[in-house]
C-alpha cells in the first residue's frame, strides 16, 4: 500500500467504501490525515466502522474544516446530477479528487523517481495495460500494475530503493480522470474514443475532453491515429509542445508505430516485430495495442527484441479472446466479454473461418452490426434469450442452430468444428475455430461475464482429447 502523506494532520471527508474506496481510506489513514468515510450503504459503512475506519454523516461535519472530498469512481461528480456529498463540498469550497489524484500527486512529492504509465481509452485499455506490464516485467523491471484493470491504485506497492527500475503501470477510466486534475503521467496513451459512459459526462465532447487531458498531460504522448477524435487529439496535444508518438492498428501514413495484419511496422512502413504466429496479439486490434506497447516500452528503454520475447509469452486476459486451448486441431477461444455487437466485432474479424457461440440477453439492434463478419461464420450455436432475435437476423444465408444452453453448443460446435478441421487438412487450409463471443450480456443464464466464460472454459477441458495452451 502507498500511505497518502499529503494531508498529514489535516480532516478529509471520503465518500464511497466499496474496494477501492476501503484501501483509499486506509492509505490516507496510514498517512496521518484526520479521516471521516461514509456511503450510502449502512453495510459498507458498518464494514468500514469493523475495520477500524472512523465513519460519519458527511452530511453533520463542518465542511470549513476540510481540506478534501475524496470520491470514489462510481459515484456521480457531475452527471446526471451531482452527488449529495459532491454538492455539499462545492458549497464549501472544498475539492473533490480520487485515488488517482492521491496517487499522482504522491509521485510528484516523492520527486517522480519512478517512471509512470497511464493507459486510456474507450475499448482495448485493460489488454494494453496487461501487455505493457507483462513486457516490461519479462525484462526485468519491477512493475507495479493497477487502476481500472482491478487492484487499486494505492494497493501498489511503493517506491523500492531502487526506484529506477520500478514501473507503476495504470489504467485509467474516463470516471477516474474526471477526478484527477493534475494527472502527470511519463507515458500517457490514448487508444481511441467513441461514445460511451455518456450519462455520466453529459456529452460526449466532455467524455472525450477528460480521455485527451490524461495524455495532454503526460511527458510523452502515445496516440492512435485510428479514429478522428484521436487524430486531432494528437494533432492538437503536439501544437502544445507535448511530444507525441502515433500509433496505429493499420499501416496507415504518419504512423511512428503500425500494423499490417502481421507485422508491427516503423515510421518507413518497414517491419520491426513479427507478430504472426502470437496466439494472444491476434486482430487489428490487438495490433493497435502492440504498437501501443512497443511505443511505451522503447520510451522506457526497452530494444525491439525485449518486447517480442514479452510478446511470445503474453498469456493474454481472462475472457478477452482467450485461448482455451484445443482438440486435435480445433482451436478454443473464451471471448466472453464480448457483452454487445460492437465488443464482438474484434474476435469476428480475427478468424477466417468460425464456429461462433452466442446470445444472451440481447442489447439493442443485436447483431445487425456484425453483418459484415458473417461470411467468416461456418455456423452459429445460438444460446439464450436472444437465440430467436439472433437467428432471424443470421436469415437464411448463414447456418445455425438454437442450441439453447452453453454446455450443448460447445458440445455441437467442437464435435462440427472437428470435421471441418479434418477435411480442411486434406485441402490444406486453416483449422476451425470455435469462438464464444457473444454479443449480449449473461444475465439470462449467468450472473456475470465472468462465470459464464468459466463456464465455456469448464465445458471445453471436460471434452475427449482436450489440450491446455500450455500443456
Amino acid at each position: 500500500m502507498i500511505p497518502v502523506t499529503l494531508f498529514e494532520g489535516q480532516k478529509v471527508a471520503l465518500f464511497g467504501l466499496g474496494g477501492s474506496g476501503l484501501i483509499t481510506a486506509r492509505a490516507l489513514q496510514a498517512g496521518g490525515a484526520k479521516l471521516v468515510a461514509f456511503d450510502d450503504n449502512p453495510a459498507s459503512v458498518e464494514k468500514a466502522h469493523q475495520i477500524g475506519i472512523p465513519t460519519g454523516d458527511l452530511r453533520e461535519i463542518d465542511w470549513g474544516d476540510y481540506q478534501a472530498l475524496i470520491l470514489a469512481p462510481g459515484v456521480p461528480l457531475t452527471h446526471p446530477q451531482p452527488h449529495w456529498s459532491v454538492d455539499l463540498a462545492v458549497r464549501a469550497g472544498v475539492e473533490v479528487i480520487g485515488d488517482i489524484e492521491l496517487f499522482s500527486r504522491m509521485m510528484q512529492k516523492q520527486g517522480r523517481r519512478a517512471p509512470f504509465v497511464a493507459i486510456t481509452g474507450t475499448n482495448g485499455k485493460s489488454t494494453t495495460t496487461a501487455l505493457i506490464a507483462h513486457v516490461l516485467s519479462s525484462a526485468g523491471r519491477n512493475v507495479q500494475m493497477g487502476g481500472n484493470i482491478g487492484r487499486a491504485v494505492l494497493a501498489l506497492d511503493p517506491l523500492s530503493e531502487n526506484p529506477a527500475n520500478q514501473v507503476y503501470v495504470v489504467e485509467c477510466s474516463s470516471y477516474q480522470i474526471d477526478l484527477a486534475p493534475s494527472l502527470h503521467a511519463h507515458v500517457g496513451v490514448l487508444l481511441n474514443v467513441t461514445p460511451d459512459h455518456l450519462e455520466r459526462h453529459g456529452t460526449f465532447e466532455n467524455y472525450a475532453a477528460i480521455k485527451q487531458r490524461l495524455v495532454a498531460a503526460s511527458d510523452i504522448a502515445v496516440v492512435s491515429m485510428d479514429d478522428d477524435f484521436c487524430r486531432q487529439a494528437a494533432e492538437k496535444i503536439e501544437n502544445d509542445k507535448t511530444p507525441v508518438l502515433r500509433i496505429s492498428g493499420t499501416p496507415v501514413s504518419g504512423s511512428d508505430i503500425g500494423f499490417d495484419g502481421s507485422d508491427l511496422l516503423d515510421e518507413a512502413g518497414e517491419p520491426v516485430i513479427p507478430l504472426s504466429g502470437i496466439g494472444s496479439l491476434r486482430g487489428q486490434h490487438n495490433g493497435q495495442n502492440a504498437a501501443a506497447c512497443l511505443a511505451v516500452c522503447q520510451s522506457l528503454g526497452l530494444s525491439n527484441e525485449d518486447v517480442l520475447n514479452g510478446f511470445r509469452t503474453f498469456p493474454g486476459l481472462a475472457h478477452r479472446m482467450e485461448q482455451v486451448g484445443t482438440v486435435g486441431p480445433v482451436l478454443f477461444i473464451n471471448d466472453s466479454k464480448a457483452t454487445n455487437a460492437e465488443a464482438a466485432a474484434p474476435a469476428l474479424s480475427s478468424f477466417d473461418k468460425v464456429h461462433w457461440i452466442a446470445g444472451g440477453l440481447a442489447k439493442e439492434g443485436g447483431i445487425e452490426t456484425l453483418a459484415p463478419h458473417f461470411s467468416r461464420i461456418e455456423k452459429a450455436y445460438l444460446i439464450g434469450e436472444a437465440a430467436g432475435m439472433f437467428a432471424a437476423q443470421l436469415g437464411d444465408t448463414i447456418p445455425y442452430e438454437i442450441a439453447g444452453t452453453l454446455q450443448q453448443a460447445v458440445n455441437h460446435a467442437a464435435s462440427d468444428a472437428a470435421k471441418d478441421a479434418a477435411k480442411d487438412a486434406a485441402k490444406k487450409t486453416e483449422s476451425a475455430v470455435v469462438l464464444l463471443s457473444p454479443a449480449a450480456a449473461s444475465f439470462d443464464q449467468y450472473a456475470n461475464f465472468e462465470i459464464r466464460g468459466d463456464a465455456f472454459k469448464d465445458a471445453v477441458s471436460a471434452l475427449e482429447g482436450f489440450k491446455g495452451i500450455e500443456d
